[in-house]
């Protein structure tokens, strides 16, 4: 009975120490693999610091970059700024440049066409009056056909003042011809009988071999009679008679006289 316990625990003393055997056995293993774990995590560690690092730096050179695309967006947009300005007052520039081109323009043309009537006004042009030609001014010309037209409208004081006027301004005129018979008319029409006189006696005289000499004469005569002065009438009348008999002037005197007989 005794022999079975102590084999029992000589069997238990076996496996104890067989347990501590292997303890002791596997106890360098087991703190090789608790070194192995501390250098894994202190490398994980590491490499996470390294990563985080690169992080930070990546971080601070991304917002570097973007405060310097920031601050040369922000220059590039004042240059813009700049620009607009800048083409705004050149526009302004251009319009006021414009503006004054198109003035001087319209200025040039205005002096221009002055220069032009200004020329045309004193350039000689040829014209004719009772089938004669000569050279007048254009304001000669012009002034001419005003006076004659007021002789035709029968206002003959205005065309009394406007062709004395013509006669004084334009004494050598290729129209003095004209101008003289028609003043003698316009002064006849306008009652002035005296200065009528004055008009027709001078053309008589300048112009003898005018077709309307005869009818001058008759003038003077008529005026004559006007102002009464019969006597005078009738030895002017004798003048004309002797000096242009076939005339219709001649024809028309004698049948007054016979009239007044």
């Amino acid at each position: 009975m005794s022999a079975a316990p102590a084999s029992r625990s000589n069997g238990w003393f076996a496996w104890a120490g067989a347990a501590c055997l292997m303890l002791a056995l596997s106890a360098p293993a087991a703190r090789a693999g608790l070194f192995d774990d501390d250098e894994a995590r202190r490398a994980i560690l590491y490499l996470r610091q390294k990563l985080e690092q690169s992080n930070e730096q990546s971080r601070a050179a991304q917002a570097e970059q973007i405060g310097q695309l920031r601050a040369a967006l922000a220059d590039l947009s004042s240059q813009i700024d700049l620009m607009r300005t800048e083409n705004a007052s050149l526009r302004a520039e251009v319009e006021q440049v414009a503006r004054g081109v198109a003035l001087l323009q319209v200025q040039l043309k205005d002096m221009k066409q002055d220069y032009d009537e200004r020329l045309i006004r004193i350039e000689p042009q040829k014209a004719s009056v009772d089938g004669r030609e000569f050279m007048a001014d254009a304001e000669e010309i012009r002034q001419y056909d005003a006076a004659m037209a007021k002789v035709r409208s029968g206002d003959f004081a205005a065309a009394a003042a406007a062709l004395a006027v013509f006669r004084s301004r334009y004494p050598s005129s290729g129209y003095g011809q004209s101008v003289l018979f028609w003043l003698g008319n316009a002064q006849y029409g306008n009652r002035s009988y005296a200065d009528a006189i004055s008009s027709f006696r001078s053309f008589a005289i300048s112009y003898p071999g005018d077709l309307r000499a005869p009818e001058a004469l008759l003038a003077i005569a008529n005026c004559q009679f006007e102002l009464k002065e019969t006597k005078a009438a009738r030895k002017v009348l004798d003048e004309l008679f002797k000096t242009y008999p076939d005339s219709e002037a001649a024809q028309a005197g004698k049948a007054r006289l016979a009239a007044l007989k």
